[in-house]
């Protein structure tokens, strides 16, 4: 299953470039068809997976070449299902919003496909040279993506898109290398599964550079603050399906990466890093915020949005408690269905005016009902608001940090109000008051075509938030796992309550005080 879940995609691109040039009415509908096969394929997967176990589920195991120890090895537990999931919910829509796209479309299908089975792959992979295999490959489908269909500076922003992310992944295959090595010096043989090379012993020099070169790819990939400043850019100027893709799940492959292969490496140097990685993220999310509060153009607001929205995902991953990890894992999915949502928005205003700059508009729920409906619930759920998918993420993150770092929690808490500032704010400038240009008194509401798009993504919102035990249930067992394995090879403890389930209990025996 898990190898069909990579290969479809393959082979549905495959598909779409045999299909003549000539065709080209034919290759986003072929495409978007072919791309329900994997969603199909993962929803079987979501309902079939076992709760309540933290093992590598569905796993398949085939030597790849036996000298170097590479296998070609997947497994899916709870931290990477929903995201594979996520990926193949992501892909048909990104498709259906791109009917605007009329050059080259052949390629731009292809292309999309392609990325969807790297992206899956790199979430399925267990084989860490299988992982960065998939990790790099994901690169040339969104470079290509951002440099063809994207702005007027789509060549400068694919091109420092690339190199950033490359530069990172050059320290990660050093370090693949070197566990591989250490591995063979410590059993006799090398290999790059995962479940290997947790046996290892390193010393403390060993680890902490091992977790510095794991961590510096990943910090690149989120972005991280410093190292963010290719993610606006490479947002502005990608067509909308490359940037719901980008901010929906490449990004992913940073958070997840750090909570996967840092926090499951490296125990002790994760908790050596807590604080430089927990002031990163509050750094991010914080200045993430601000920017976005001065941002003029509207897809450049909702691209620092990311930001300060993944910053909250990497301090739940580094709080080390159950609720800051549940809560890392869980926003990773809300953050890619609303800012999806938002970027899927925002691409359907620039169709009709050709701008994304705040100040061209402002009466649009004047014209657009409908549309402004949509944006504003989706804004509410990007904000956090109880009942919408953002809240549960974010209430989860800042609880599990609060045991373990007070200040940061309290001063990650004022990201939420600035996303409030920013994203109410840019909703007052473009649809409140009375449409005073031309052009935004004959701009058409919502298609039904467009309505179809986003639907799912409003669903979602609301079923994840009124009911994110569907999530938590399939998240609980995997992250415990990673607190465990922390505290039975190193000296940190979980903090009262570190634990889900007690913090509930302690809030349960307050309120009968």
């Amino acid at each position: 299953m898990l190898t069909s879940l990579i290969v479809v995609p393959a082979v549905a691109a495959l598909i779409v470039a045999l299909v003549p040039s000539r065709r080209s009415e034919l290759h986003l509908p072929l495409g978007f068809g072919l791309s329900v096969i994997p969603l199909a394929i993962a929803g079987v997967l979501f309902f079939e997976f076992e709760t309540g176990s933290a093992a590598m589920q569905f796993t398949e195991h085939v030597p790849w070449y036996e000298p170097w120890g590479i296998a070609w090895s997947l497994g899916v537990d709870g931290i990477s299902l929903g995201m594979i999931v996520l990926t193949t919910i992501l892909i048909p829509i990104s498709l259906a919003a791109s009917t605007h796209i009329d050059q080259r479309v052949k390629e731009f299908v292809v292309f999309t496909l392609l990325l969807e089975a790297g992206l899956i792959g790199t979430f399925l992979a267990t084989d860490l040279f299988l992982f960065f295999v998939f990790f790099e490959a994901v690169l040339v489908p969104m470079y290509f993506i951002i440099g063809i269909w994207g702005s007027e500076r789509r060549i400068y922003a694919a091109v420092k898109f690339f190199l950033y992310t490359a530069f990172g992944s050059a320290f990660m295959l050093a370090a693949i290398i070197a566990l591989g090595l250490i591995h063979a010096s410590q059993t006799g043989a090398p290999s790059f599964e995962l479940a290997d090379l947790m046996s290892l012993e390193f010393s403390g020099s060993q680890e902490r550079w091992l977790f510095a070169a794991f961590a510096i790819a990943f910090a690149i990939k989120v972005p991280l603050f410093p190292v963010h400043t290719w993610l606006p850019d490479a947002h502005v100027e990608a067509p909308t399906a490359g940037s719901v893709l980008l901010a929906g799940v490449m990004l992913k492959l940073g958070t997840y990466g750090l909570l996967r292969f840092n926090l499951g490496l490296f125990p002790q140097a994760s908790v050596d890093f807590i604080p430089l990685m927990a002031t990163l993220a509050v750094i991010g999310i914080v200045y993430g915020a601000i920017v976005a509060i001065v941002q003029p153009d509207l897809k450049k607001l909702v691209a620092y949005s990311s930001v300060s929205h993944l910053g909250f995902i990497v301090l739940g991953t580094f709080a080390l408690t159950s609720a800051g990890l549940q809560g890392a894992v869980i926003q990773n999915i809300n953050h890619g269905l609303t800012t999806g949502a938002l970027f899927l928005l925002v691409g359907m205003l620039y169709e009709r005016r050709h701008t994304k700059k705040i100040a061209e508009f402002g009466g649009l729920a004047k014209v657009m009902p409908i549309f402004a409906g949509v944006f504003l619930f989706t804004t509410f759920a990007s904000i956090g608001l109880p009942g919408l998918n953002g809240f549960v993420g974010e209430f989860l993150v800042l609880i599990g940090t609060y045991p373990t770092l007070q200040v940061f929690a309290i001063i990650a808490a004022s990201g939420v109000i600035f996303a409030a500032v920013y994203l109410l704010w840019a909703y007052e400038r473009v649809f409140t008051g009375e449409p005073d240009r031309e052009e935004n008194k004959v701009l058409s509401d919502l298609s039904g075509r467009e309505i179809a798009v986003l639907a799912p993504l409003v669903v979602l919102m609301v079923v994840l938030g009124l009911y994110p035990k569907i999530l938590l249930d399939r998240t609980a067992a995997s992250t415990e796992a990673v607190l465990d394995r922390i505290e039975a090879v190193t000296d940190y403890e979980v903090p009262e309550p570190g634990r889900l389930a007690d913090v509930f209990v302690v809030a349960e025996s307050e309120e009968g005080e």
